[in-house]
């Protein structure tokens, strides 16, 4: 999704099948023309997380003189100097579960910010199930569809548990053979 570009990208998973860590991973593998915004905690109002936002890129506001409008502006003035460094922003939810449907049409709204050729700002909802039942309320339709890309992760199967637990066990010096089958399929 992140090479792709622009739109939205939504990952989702029941609790304990690897998102935040998948996300993790991917953070530490993005190319150095990546900006990102990482937000882990989005039970936020929209200024808020707008607040958030600008704080984890770094760009500087009068925090006296907060409102959606200053933010937005900061934001895309920002965004739009990153484009012509040949630069691209990518937002990152985790939890994205959690927002509200008022802040997540002000995250929809982000991605009005745009070039003639190309959006600004490319975002990731990483969340549990219940995004997608939010996504299917009549209110988001626009914003479930300007989702490009999504991706549902399971639960490891028993083999794949299996060859998971040899893999760590292998690479941190341990025996690959210290837990029994029962205790993997647990």
């Amino acid at each position: 999704g992140i090479n792709y570009g622009g739109g939205f990208v939504v990952l989702t998973g029941e609790v304990g099948t690897g998102k935040t860590t998948l996300c993790q991973c991917l953070l530490k593998q993005l190319p150095g023309n990546i900006e990102i915004a990482l937000v882990l905690n989005p039970k936020l109002n929209a200024l808020e997380l707008l607040a958030t936002i600008c704080d984890e890129l770094q760009i500087v506001y009068d925090p006296e003189k907060q409102s959606l409008k200053i933010l937005v502006d900061s934001l895309n003035h920002y965004l739009l100097a990153m484009h012509a460094a040949g630069k691209r922003t990518v937002l990152v939810i985790d939890e994205a579960q959690n927002l509200d449907l008022n802040v997540l049409e002000q995250i929809r709204l982000l991605t009005n910010l745009e070039t003639s050729t190309s959006k600004l700002l490319q975002i990731i909802l990483i969340a549990q199930p219940e995004l997608q039942q939010l996504l299917e309320k009549p209110e988001l339709r626009q914003l479930n569809q300007r989702i490009t890309a999504r991706y549902h992760l399971n639960a490891l199967s028993y083999s794949d548990t299996r060859k998971y637990i040899k893999h760590r066990l292998k690479r941190c010096g341990g025996k690959d053979n210290i837990f029994n089958s029962q205790a993997i399929k647990s």
